[in-house]
């Protein structure tokens, strides 16, 4: 069958950034022909045991309780499942003294769909033909956003300034205001914070200048915190959330344990919240309430808080650390390499300068040694400039094992070496 897709069928039935490089991972994995790989491009958060426990555990409190028939032999409300949002609502008024009602919060199946509503609410065209984009204010950002519109024109991002420390190796992103575009034709902003693929975080004055910038136009800012405190707590700088006015703060508890179960919150002003909400109900009624329940469980009791900042948050920290340590012992010190500062996430961003060929070629002189990374140019989503540095950068999970990082590093070092050897020669 060869069924004629409409213009959004076509635009939504190909694969965008790294899940369109999966695939070529995937057949490099089986076609192995017995060599063994070290994969450091996944985004699958590692098990950890007294994560999974903390969740045998809920669920054995789910099963042993009358709400089980509730939770999931009935349909619920569009908002989310309310014992969960009254946790959220708790737990976020007491941490960060706020004043939250429950019409500030909504529950969806991840946070990637938070961020498909917004783009195709606020992004787009309106009913009078003008085109509003979805700005990235700091490029390289997460992958998926290059996805969520169905209207791939609409999704604009800014090139940064680069902070960078030669001596160290070391370098920083960080927002170009001169050249961050939102005026009239912006529809809605969006941004990580801690930043997949970089681990970059956005200052606090960062993030309210952008906030104001676009609350002169009405156009709300969505703030991904799918790493962020106080759970995951994937930051290994010190950060606050911010809340209020034109911000929809939006988590996620996929690198909290429940990647599988598709946990979104989005916390904002009611009318934003309403929005989304609708956008909700006629896509997909409302979000699993399973996990939410056994989630209500952990949020409540302290239990989740407290294994993100004591279990989870130290052992990515440890393992960026090893990235680190190995990098500046078997990096050549006259290379140009500089190691994105480790903020946050669970990936480590590594950029070549003046790199001898494109990611995507050392992607696949790697994969000659058995170490595979993800090619950084599958991270400018939106970005319309034709620029060099899309095109040296990579970028290197944390949840392989200790060995095998520092295995993969050293590995890495040696070709970086000959690449730059083979140009001087």
């Amino acid at each position: 069958m060869n069924p004629a897709l409409t213009q959004f069928g076509a635009q939504m039935s190909h694969l965008t950034g790294v899940r369109a490089i999966m695939k070529d991972i995937i057949e490099t994995l089986r076609a192995g022909s017995g060599q063994e790989f070290i994969n450091l491009s996944a985004g699958n958060p590692v098990i950890l045991p007294e994560v999974e426990q903390l969740w045998r555990d809920c669920t054995a409190e789910l099963l042993a309780s009358p709400e089980y028939g509730e939770v999931v032999c009935r349909y619920g409300s569009s908002q989310g499942y309310q014992p969960f949002i009254n946790a959220v609502l708790a737990d976020f008024n007491q941490r960060y003294g706020l004043n939250l009602t429950d019409r500030n919060i909504l529950i969806t199946p991840g946070s990637q769909s938070i961020y498909f509503y917004a783009a195709n609410a606020f992004g787009g065209y309106t009913t009078s033909k003008q085109l509003k984009n979805i700005v990235l204010p700091l490029s390289p950002d997460y992958t998926g956003y290059g996805g969520v519109s169905l209207i791939p024109e609409a999704v604009v991002a800014c090139k940064p300034t680069l902070d960078i420390d030669a001596a160290a190796h070391r370098f920083k992103y960080r927002p170009d205001f001169s050249q961050l575009s939102i005026d009239q034709t912006t529809g809605c902003v969006i941004f990580s914070r801690p930043c997949n693929p970089t681990g970059n975080v956005l200052t606090d004055d960062e993030v309210k200048k952008i906030a104001d910038l676009a609350a002169a136009f009405d156009a709300p800012v969505f703030v991904d915190s799918a790493y962020g405190p106080p759970f995951p707590a994937l930051n290994f700088t010190e950060m606050t959330p911010i809340f209020g006015g034109n911000i929809v703060h939006c988590m996620s508890l996929s690198k909290a344990g429940l990647p599988g179960e598709r946990i979104g919150i989005a916390i904002g002003d009611e009318k934003l919240i309403q929005v989304l909400e609708c956008f909700q109900t006629n896509m997909c009624i409302h979000s699993p309430r399973y996990g939410q329940a056994i989630a209500t469980r952990a949020i409540t009791s302290g239990a989740l808080a407290d294994i993100s900042i004591n279990v989870i948050r130290p052992y990515y920290q440890s393992k960026f650390a090893i990235v680190e340590t190995t990098l500046e012992q078997a990096m050549p010190k006259d290379l140009p390499w500089f190691l994105h500062r480790g903020e946050g996430a669970i990936f480590a961003w590594l950029w070549l300068k003046d790199l001898p060929m494109t990611d995507w070629e050392l992607y696949q002189e790697l994969k000659k040694v058995g170490v595979i990374v993800v090619p950084g140019s599958s991270f400018f989503p939106g970005l319309r400039e034709d620029w060099q540095h899309k095109h040296e950068c990579l970028r290197i999970s944390l949840t392989a094992t200790n060995d095998e990082i520092e295995t993969a590093m050293k590995r890495l070092a040696q070709m970086v070496e000959k690449l730059y050897q083979s140009v001087d020669s």
